[in-house]
């Protein structure tokens, strides 16, 4: 008898990915004063050392180089990239205070060219402090949200919505804030900024606000929709290894998270009452930003990102039967300093944005009946990705995956308490380092 021939039906998902996107690389007058002449991200990405035996850093860029953004061809050439591996669009990263604004000109040049790409906006709207430094007192530019702000705001954002590559859900310009609770009545500017939009023509604007600590549900502030936002959330106990790395910096008081685990956490979150945007991270790693307090994740590989991406694209299929709610946000395209980029590099090459691309293409007669059958099938491919992948030592088991759970309340405001008062933040680091040196010492 003839071999029986496995049953294919090619299947194209049309979930929308959408890459943030950081527009620090190149010269500003106010980095060079803040942080020394000439200063651009990857004057912070080319300085990192490694902070453990095999640690990845510092991180070199391959295809695009040490780019200048203010050179349109490199924006065109990033397009290029992301239009190649799938993307749908990038969403900018944009600073305003009171009208001021700044690292703007990247984006100016994408706006003014015709560059045939989708793009949104994220109102980057924290203070600008020395947090590189461990600083988080001294403030460099400050949100000052005064009287006239929102309406300011708002107005100043009717140009970009009104270019036809602007992202829209349900014919609404999408716009991303990413501390909506830092806003002093996030209620009232929302409200403010929806009339104005939709005097300006629009059905409405819908509203999404990151995942971040001090928020649960974007009713909380009136907002449309959470957008996820991996490492928040994602970073705590939970998520530690069961084998830590061999320290080689003395000073190193960071903390370490497993990929896999953050991935079981994702996959392991209910569906939520409201509209939510899933979010996902190729890897990160702020040892460029903080040498020795960075949050590193560990176990992160190619392969498993396309894992990941691959059930998020699914669930965003079985979430949401209107296709223009399919949205899955990447975290990020160029975040150099931050260990998390889809962009080319020395280590992995092309292998992330090639993975983007395959969990495009699915397997029809092979569909998940379920979201636990899919999270079933994951955390299979999790374990045998550990097997066969870089870190075969570093075991890791379904029950083991099946059990970690999202953060608790209780988890999430400790750590708000440690983001507000540095000295207990300090407090628990050095206990943190304490563990990791006894961790090591008991594992030879």
């Amino acid at each position: 008898m003839p071999d029986q021939q496995e049953e294919v039906s090619i299947g194209v998902d049309d979930t929308k990915l959408i890459a943030f996107y950081l527009p620090q690389f190149h010269r500003i007058v106010e980095n060079s004063e803040w942080w020394g002449p000439g200063f651009t991200e990857w004057t912070n990405v080319a300085r990192a050392t490694p902070n453990f035996v095999g640690h990845n850093q510092p991180r070199i860029p391959r295809e695009l180089g040490y780019y200048d953004l203010t050179n349109p061809t490199i924006i065109r050439e990033q397009v290029d990239l992301a239009k190649l591996y799938g993307l749908h669009g990038f969403c900018f990263y944009h600073y305003w205070f009171s009208g001021r604004r700044i690292l703007e000109r990247p984006v100016e040049l994408f706006v003014e060219s015709d560059i045939d790409f989708k793009f949104c906006m994220c109102w980057a709207n924290e203070n600008w402090t020395r947090a590189w430094d461990g600083d988080t007192k001294s403030i460099l530019l400050e949100q000052k949200y005064a009287e006239g702000d929102a309406e300011a705001f708002i107005d100043s954002m009717i140009g970009y919505f009104k270019d036809q590559r602007y992202i829209k859900v349900g014919g609404m310009p999408l716009l991303v804030v990413y501390r909506a609770k830092a806003i002093p009545d996030p209620r009232r500017w929302f409200a403010i900024w929806r009339d104005r939009v939709a005097a300006s023509g629009f059905p409405g604007i819908h509203i999404s606000v990151v995942d971040f600590y001090d928020i649960s549900t974007p009713q909380e502030v009136g907002a449309d929709s959470l957008v996820e936002f991996p490492p928040h959330k994602f970073n705590g106990p939970q998520n530690h290894p069961s084998e830590f790395p061999s320290f080689i910096n003395a000073d190193f008081s960071g903390g370490i998270v497993d990929y896999r685990k953050m991935i079981a956490q994702s996959a392991n979150r209910p569906k939520p009452s409201f509209h939510m945007f899933r979010g996902i991270i190729p890897g990160w790693d702020n040892t460029a930003r903080r040498q020795n307090n960075p949050t590193i994740v560990i176990n992160s590989s190619p392969g498993l990102y396309g894992e990941w991406l691959r059930f998020l694209r699914f669930q965003a299929r079985q979430d949401h039967p209107d296709p223009d709610r399919r949205l899955v946000f990447v975290n990020a395209w160029n975040e150099w300093g931050e260990g998390c980029y889809l962009e080319p590099d020395q280590r992995w090459g092309l292998s992330y944005l090639e993975e983007t691309l395959r969990s495009k293409f699915f397997n029809r007669a092979k569909e998940p009946a379920g979201p636990d059958e899919a999270r079933s099938w994951l955390f299979n491919r999790l374990i045998a990705l550990t097997k066969d992948g870089e870190y075969p030592e570093t075991q890791i088991h379904v029950e083991a995956l099946a059990a970690i759970a999202p953060p608790s309340r209780i988890a999430i405001g400790a750590s708000k308490l440690l983001r507000r008062w540095p000295s207990l933040h300090s407090a628990a680091a050095y206990l943190y380092k304490r563990l990791l040196l006894a961790r090591q010492v008991s594992n030879g």
